[in-house]
């Protein structure tokens, strides 16, 4: 009998989720012999002529990572979309838009400015741009476009199911594994983690009040802090109470702040939203100026609530007006 044949591909992301695939360590070894791997273009030598000889729905699943904001990615995903019988949208950048989706604050035009021509490491007179094509002496050559907005796997195309986190951690993609080689998968859109908050696995969980109550909000290099007690008692923002457990509060145990990569349980619409509103029912003010105050310590409000979760929001990007070439 013929091994389910797998595929892993690499959209926009910083790369941490082909790295948790290494970091199953030995257990590698029992996934390599239990499926034939297909396509992996960051560890082996595969092209895209590979996929595109492949029979549709040949792949038992594809784990695709990354958000999707170029004209190759696009290609790309919709290409093993028809090879593969599942999709997994696989760490939190596929399932929520993750930090590049925070591109989705700017303008196209702004962020190629940005790159091109602000950097004060950037020596460029002549305001030279990317071009999608260029006509050079050995023929044509071409780049991918790069699109207005950033996009989730499943504003491009149709998701299976969804591993969560930046990256996902390790049990989690063991436990997803197992799963698709038993053919224990729960239903069609499932988010393979628990559907529960990440302060009922907190190993500070103890330490939390009933009720918390503060009067200002504190960054981690501000206070001496306490490694046991409760994040968000001591005043620093933690986004656990609305994220979904399943990494085991690896960062709290670092006494690092939950910045919610394993994104919403199934009872949030808005992530971003929820966590906002969270945040701010515990501040102990009394009137709009104390409310403010308060509030006005959270730095990069956009950045805290929306960090993985912007393209998924119900305002999914800013509106940026758009300007004609050559106005």
């Amino acid at each position: 009998m013929s091994k389910p044949k797998v595929a892993f591909y690499w959209c926009a992301s910083c790369g941490g989720c082909e790295e948790a695939v290494v970091d199953l360590a030995e257990d590698i070894l029992g996934v390599v012999s239990a499926v034939d791997i297909m396509f992996w273009p960051v560890a082996l030598d595969f092209k895209r002529h590979d996929v595109e000889a492949m029979p549709d729905g040949s792949l038992a699943v594809s784990f695709i990572n990354g958000a999707v904001r170029s004209s190759e990615q696009h290609e790309m995903v919709e290409m093993l979309r028809k090879k593969s019988q599942a999709v997994i949208a696989f760490g939190s950048c596929a399932h929520m838009g993750g930090i590049p989706g925070l591109a989705n604050m700017f303008g196209r035009k702004e962020l190629l400015a940005n790159s091109y021509f602000d950097v004060p490491s950037v020596i460029n007179d002549q305001k030279v741009l990317p071009q999608t094509t260029f006509d050079a002496p050995e023929g044509k050559l071409t780049l991918p476009e790069m699109w207005e907005t950033v996009k989730t796997l499943d504003q491009v195309i149709d998701v299976d199911y969804y591993l969560p986190g930046c990256p996902p951690p390790v049990k989690i993609i063991k436990e997803a594994l197992n799963a698709i080689l038993t053919g224990q998968l729960p239903p069609k859109g499932a988010v393979l983690a628990p559907d529960e908050a990440l302060c009922d696995e907190c190993p500070r969980r103890d330490t939390k009040p009933d009720k918390i109550i503060i009067s200002k909000f504190v960054r981690p290099h501000q206070i001496l802090m306490d490694h046991e007690k409760c994040l968000l008692a001591q005043g620093l923002v933690c986004l656990g109470p609305v994220t979904r457990k399943g990494c085991e509060g690896s960062c709290t145990k670092a006494s690092m702040p939950c910045t919610g990569c394993m994104g919403p349980t199934s009872r949030v619409v808005d992530f971003g939203g929820k966590a906002l509103s969270a945040i701010a029912s515990i501040v102990d003010a009394k009137d709009e100026r104390e409310i403010e105050a308060a509030l006005m310590e959270v730095v990069d409000p956009v950045g805290t609530f929306y960090r993985y979760s912007l393209p998924t929001s119900l305002l999914h990007r800013r509106y940026v007006q758009t300007v004609k070439e050559g106005e």
